[in-house]
């Protein structure tokens, strides 16, 4: 069962000892995992997709669906809505890959500002627990917040209204800025109030004593405190007017050329996977193309994105340059019972591709000179993860996304499986195929464990077949066994899932599932360069060094980076 309850690991036994070879004493089990659904992403222009009869192709538009207006337009491409998927995989020269780079989320000039009364309820609970970081509680008792309602000067779009700080009970406050009568309206999810602050606390009276002020700024003070222990993001949720939130169906229809919420023009389908559908649309503000992540109805798909969002949002702000191959977010939002997660269009999957490149018959892509370049990019992102605490947990070639065919430039994709180091780590993560010897066998694991799937993903490419197929855990341990090497005896012994795969005695068995009966497993001796069928002894070098089964043998990303297979020339 892959989403048991993770047990918790005996902290008493030497493995955690500071003499062992583990890094992180405090790593124990959690509830969190991945499904085993998701290893291979669908891209059928057929499978999966969910067009309305009406809609597909013919025009069909959402409440917000009128013909694009003159401002909306753009320079944006508008392409065809109906072409084929492959079309992504055409390798263009440099000028026509160059993709739309902009930030979204920015305030626009011109915005009307409306200021209101003090909202006298609003966020008292913050400000009590606020308390605890001031020295002098006192000034809490007359604290009062703002009220500021923002129009968008694009609302022949969108006609979205963001409503800020607004408490519950409070919008007919604001009713007058809502005059347009096809208006959707944009809610601010999460704890109304002082949690969503992002200017300075103002004192709302005409002047203010001079120690008053003091007590306001201890004020601030004490929430800039608090908001360092908790970060807070807002989630916009649009609703259509005279509709509430309710659907009939909880499965969201893609209709090509349609208006997602006022403002995403739908061109295109790209696939879907275990939890969500991915589509290409025109955004409709910019004018630029971008990739909607649609996830499905269901609350744990919608935590997991969730976290996806949080740690998108993290790793893109210390990497204002894209210099890091990570994926850039540029909007979320919930809209008709579904979460929305807009990132930058990228190309297609490194499974896909290589699928498509094998069917065609074409000039094999992935040769030694662009494997190596993916083996850089793919280590400089993990480095850049890595050092933020951040595990990936689910690299694999569907989790790779290409963004120049031509400079073989890629991105690392998908955090929704991603954790940091001191999260209460799940006992199953990562796609089986590409799952680390001690994910397996129940060890505590750190981000090593990323280091073993990026030496998978990169013998996949060399090879075009999987490293180890999963037909179950125990087939795929004795591959690893045939080809790597033995497990080492500790691992085994301290592992609490080994009783799943081996004997007393640690021989390897598995469940004939035609007989019902227990068969044991004898691993068939073959190495790396064997299976490679590879005469670089460096890259075989570089791989072996990659997949030690022993974690602490196996280097970090840093020490990887520095291999010498990497700086080779094969000019």
């Amino acid at each position: 069962m892959e989403f048991g309850t993770a047990r918790e690991y005996n902290n008493s036994s030497e493995f955690f000892n500071e003499s062992s070879w583990w890094y992180d004493e405090s790593l124990t089990g959690g509830t969190r995992g991945t499904d085993e659904s998701k290893d291979k992403f669908v891209t059928s222009t057929h499978s999966g997709m969910e067009f309305d009869k009406e809609g597909a192709g013919s025009g069909a538009v959402d409440s917000c669906g009128s013909p694009l207006c003159d401002c909306c337009k753009g320079g944006g491409k508008k392409g065809n809505p109906n072409g084929a998927v492959y079309e992504r995989y055409k390798i263009m020269d440099d000028s026509t890959e160059i993709l739309y780079e902009f930030g979204v989320g920015g305030e626009n000039g011109g915005d009307l500002i409306l200021e209101g009364d003090p909202l006298r309820d609003a966020g008292r609970k913050e400000l009590e627990i606020a308390a605890s970081y001031m020295a002098d509680s006192s000034a809490l008792a007359n604290f009062e917040p703002e009220l500021k309602v923002k129009t968008n000067k694009h609302s022949e779009c969108t006609n979205n209204v963001d409503i800020e700080h607004a408490p519950k009970g409070s919008h007919t406050e604001m009713s007058t800025s809502l005059d347009n009568e096809d208006a959707d309206v944009a809610f601010e999810m999460g704890d109304f109030g002082p949690l969503n602050w992002d200017g300075d606390i103002k004192d709302l009276g005409s002047k203010k004593a001079e120690e008053e002020e003091e007590k306001e700024d201890g004020v601030e003070l004490a929430l800039s405190n608090f908001r360092k222990e908790y970060e807070i993001f807002n989630l916009r949720i649009i609703h259509r007017k005279n509709k509430t939130g309710f659907e009939e169906n909880k499965d969201f229809a893609i209709i090509l050329n349609s208006v997602i919420a006022g403002r995403y023009y739908v061109t295109e389908y790209l696939g879907s996977a275990a939890f969500s559908k991915v589509v290409q649309a025109h955004d409709m503000y910019t004018g630029t193309d971008v990739c909607l992540k649609i996830i499905k109805n269901d609350k744990d798909f919608f935590d997991q994105s969730l976290d996806e969002i949080k740690l998108l949002k993290f790793v893109n702000k210390y990497d204002p340059a894209d210099e890091h191959h990570i994926l850039r977010l540029y909007d979320y939002f919930y809209y008709q019972e579904h979460l929305f997660i807009v990132t930058e269009l990228l190309r297609a999957n490194l499974y896909e591709f290589q699928k498509y490149n094998q069917e065609s018959g074409g000039e094999v892509y992935f040769n030694i000179h662009r494997i190596q370049a993916i083996a850089r990019q793919c280590l400089e992102a993990l480095v850049y993860l890595h050092n933020l605490r951040i595990m990936h947990c689910d690299l694999k070639p569907e989790n790779i996304l290409i963004k120049s065919y031509s400079r073989c430039e890629i991105k690392v994709i998908d955090l929704g499986s991603s954790c940091f180091v001191t999260d209460n780590l799940c006992l199953y993560v990562q796609s089986r195929s590409y799952r680390a010897p001690e994910v397996i066998l129940g060890l505590p694991y750190d981000q090593k464990i990323d280091i073993w799937s990026l030496g998978c993903i990169l013998a996949e490419l060399c090879t075009g077949e999987v490293l180890f197929p999963n037909d179950s855990v125990s087939t795929m341990l004795a591959r690893i066994i045939g080809i790597i090497g033995p497990i080492d005896m500790e691992m085994l012994v301290l592992g609490h899932e080994t009783s799943k795969y081996f004997t007393d005695d640690y021989d390897l068995f598995h469940k004939n599932e035609e007989t019902d009966q227990l068969e044991y497993l004898v691993p068939e001796k073959s190495s790396l360069s064997q299976h490679l069928q590879s005469s670089d002894t460096k890259f075989v070098d570089f791989l072996s060094y990659l997949l030690q089964i022993n974690p602490r043998r196996r280097p970090t990303a840093e020490e990887a980076l520095q291999h010498q297979w990497l700086s080779f020339s094969y000019h």
